[in-house]
């Protein structure tokens, strides 16, 4: 999976049909969503700077019985602040270490945003519905999120026995008077945070 990302780019593997770049036969590999989706944003001092919204898009792949889960983020959009109660106007970059840490972000900045999860299960789970909807109990799209999809399709519990190894999102926010306009939060096998989003 990761020689794959490194060869079409972490942002192109964040927005590009994955059956057909990881399953060019169509035989291995289930497409779920999109689901419409938003989120708060959280940065690195523990603030969420932001809210997402976003469409939730799942491919599970297949391979001989190993089943590793990817999520991508595509068509998605941030603003600031966000609106939930662990807001604060400490950029997403503000607690990297580096010479920019400490920064601000003030209202109104607004931009897009893409990214990924994989999510790989280990050997003896299983899938364990095909359900096209987010929750495959409820037959329901309605507050689609990870652990949602996860702990309803397959037989383990997300954030327990399968979680997110590898991670990416890109976030861009054009010029509007910012000092630093372009943040990537990254697991460190691809190559971890960088950048920041902040107007002081």
């Amino acid at each position: 999976m990761l020689a794959t990302i490194t060869a079409i780019g972490d942002d192109n593997f964040s927005v590009v049909d994955l059956t057909t770049v990881l399953d060019p036969s169509g035989s291995s590999t289930q497409h779920y969503g999109p689901y419409p989706s938003m989120s708060p944003d959280s940065g690195t001092c523990g603030n969420d700077w932001a809210d997402d919204t976003f469409d939730r898009h799942f491919t599970v792949r297949n391979h001989g019985g190993s089943i590793t889960v990817v999520e991508q983020f595509k068509d998605g959009s941030f603003m600031t602040p966000s609106t939930s109660l662990f807001a604060g106007p400490q950029s997403p970059g503000a607690c990297q270490s580096g010479l920019y840490n400490g920064g601000l972000i003030r209202a109104g900045v607004t931009g897009s945003m893409h990214g990924y999860f994989i999510i790989p299960l280990a050997p003896g789970q299983m899938q364990t519905s095909t359900d096209p909807h987010c929750n495959a109990v409820t037959s329901s799209d309605a507050n689609c999120d990870t652990m949602t999809f996860i702990n309803t399709h397959f037989n383990c519990t997300y954030q327990v026995d399968c979680s997110v190894t590898t991670f990416l999102f890109h976030y861009s926010a054009g010029d509007q008077s910012l000092i630093q306009h372009e943040w990537k939060n990254a697991s460190s096998d691809r190559g971890g945070n960088n950048g920041d989003i902040r107007s002081s």
